[in-house]
């Protein structure tokens, strides 16, 4: 696949052409400076993302040895919720809140729906 090198990015061919020549027209946003916005976020973001993939990592670690150390045994859901407790996996409940939008439209703000669902491991969902 050839890449179109753009600031700090290497852009598929077929994504920089889609971007400059199908969405970018007709919204007001140069596709230049959708690309630099694009590495800002992922250059603020990238960061706490890795961290919180770590973080995911290490929990996974912690679940499946205490798996492993119990295999053969009878499950026990007391154990095991504390366990996932201890380790910060499960938190007490928070109290009463409210979530407020502004700005969205109704299919995202008030209207109930179906959800785009998309597999993690698939690297063109990443962004």
């Amino acid at each position: 696949m050839t890449y179109i090198p753009v600031g700090g990015l290497n852009v598929a061919k077929p994504l920089y052409d889609l971007i400059r020549e199908q969405v970018a027209p007709g919204t007001g946003v140069a596709d230049t400076d959708f690309w630099a916005s694009l590495e800002t976020i992922l250059r603020d973001l990238t960061p706490r993302n890795e961290a919180l993939l770590a973080k995911r990592d290490d929990l996974q670690k912690r679940i499946d040895a205490w798996h492993r150390e119990r295999a053969g045994r009878p499950h026990d859901p007391t154990a095991y919720k504390e366990f996932l407790a201890s380790i910060g996996y499960v938190v007490p409940e928070g109290g009463p809140f409210s979530i407020a939008t502004a700005g969205v439209d109704p299919e995202i703000s008030t209207i109930a729906g179906p959800q785009l669902v998309v597999p993690a491991t698939n690297a063109r969902y990443a962004l």
